[in-house]
């Protein structure tokens, strides 16, 4: 129904910000990645938006960025995922993290947002997995699809992450260093070039 809010920023708290459209202030949940760019009070902003219609509510979501609206929308698709979730989430890591994340099934990385235990960040890896695999984009120099089938391909590569989680780094660290290095090595060899990365 509605696509995006463009006017002059009325309002802003912790989770919310109200932009004044020609007379009309329209109240919108945000994340804390939307909240950081939007500027003071009177500034001129756009936000990409999200209409959630219930039995007793009608809540609108907006968002700095329509990637991260894009976002949004994947994580609420998974089932016991709603808004709260969606923002909580989206209020600790950008799109590209996230996406980063689900490809090299980092749940943990996911259960930093509040109200977000293991078992829903699993879900959210184990059903998102393809749909992230096949976007464009990529963080830390590798793309999603290629950290999707690094963490969960065959070869050597899966072996070396595991190990250097095993060392303390993140699943999503883990799958960026081995992504960038030679799949075809060993994974001793593996190791040894990742944490020269890690080091750096």
């Amino acid at each position: 129904m509605f696509f995006s809010l463009t006017g002059e920023l009325a309002y802003t708290d912790n989770n919310t910000a109200a932009v004044d459209c020609n007379g009309v202030a329209y109240l919108c949940y945000v994340t804390l990645n939307t909240l950081k760019e939007l500027g003071p009070i009177g500034s001129k902003v756009t936000l990409y938006t999200y209409l959630k219609v219930g039995e007793d509510v009608m809540d609108l979501y907006g968002f700095f960025e329509k990637e991260e609206l894009d976002a949004f929308k994947m994580l609420i698709s998974v089932s016991g995922v709603g808004p709260k979730a969606g923002l909580a989430i989206l209020s600790e890591l950008t799109p590209s993290q996230l996406y980063l994340a689900i490809a090299s099934g980092d749940a943990k990385a996911i259960t930093v947002a509040q109200g977000v235990g293991p078992k829903v960040a699993q879900r959210i890896c184990l059903e998102l997995h393809d749909k992230v695999g096949k976007l464009g984009g990529s963080a830390g120099g590798v793309t999603f699809a290629h950290a999707a089938s690094v963490s969960t391909g065959k070869g050597e590569a899966p072996k070396a992450i595991a190990a250097l989680v095993g060392l303390g780094y993140s699943q999503s660290e883990a799958a960026i260093a081995v992504g960038n290095c030679d799949p075809s090595l060993p994974a001793s060899e593996l190791i040894k070039q990742a944490l020269k990365q890690l080091g750096r």
